[in-house]
């Protein structure tokens, strides 16, 4: 690799068998999250409110921000925190994967049959061996906070 050649770590997760991944520079935490307080009146994607280490969280469930069926009762899921304009935000996922780091070059648009529900919240793909890893907008993500609000 040439020093002249710009690279991105991105932590990568699994939410509904798609890999994701989000810029490492955004990502705070990866946490098991625990005693989530749901909101009356939230939008559904709003799983609710926790208190992590004294920080009060707002808990987004990505299975419903991308439109995806919700995950099986019981089974363990994990939260990345990101900090965004002063607030604390878990993002749940089903599975927490590696960090990669990608050459900045090998990021391509999104592609025309990318589904919807992910071109709403991708800042592109990278093809890796096999898969496709979707990077994740974290301000798109959050953007569902601004409906919310206005509701």
């Amino acid at each position: 690799m040439s020093t002249t050649e710009h690279t991105i770590e991105y932590v990568t997760a699994t939410i509904g068998g798609q890999l994701f991944g989000l810029p490492i520079s955004r990502v705070q935490d990866v946490f098991l999250p625990e005693r989530i307080t749901r909101v009356p009146l939230a939008a559904p994607e709003f799983a609710g409110m926790l208190n992590l280490r004294g920080r009060i969280v707002t808990v987004l469930d990505m299975r419903l921000r991308l439109g995806l069926p919700p995950a099986e009762e019981g089974r363990p899921r994990m939260a990345i925190g990101i900090e965004s304009k002063g607030e604390s935000y878990g993002l749940l996922i089903d599975a927490i994967g590696e960090v990669i780091k990608l050459p900045t070059a090998s990021r391509e648009d999104n592609p025309v049959n990318l589904d919807a529900r992910l071109t709403r919240v991708s800042a592109g793909v990278h093809r890796l061996d096999g898969s496709l890893l979707v990077v994740l907008d974290v301000d798109r993500v959050l953007d569902v906070g601004a409906h919310a609000e206005a509701a």
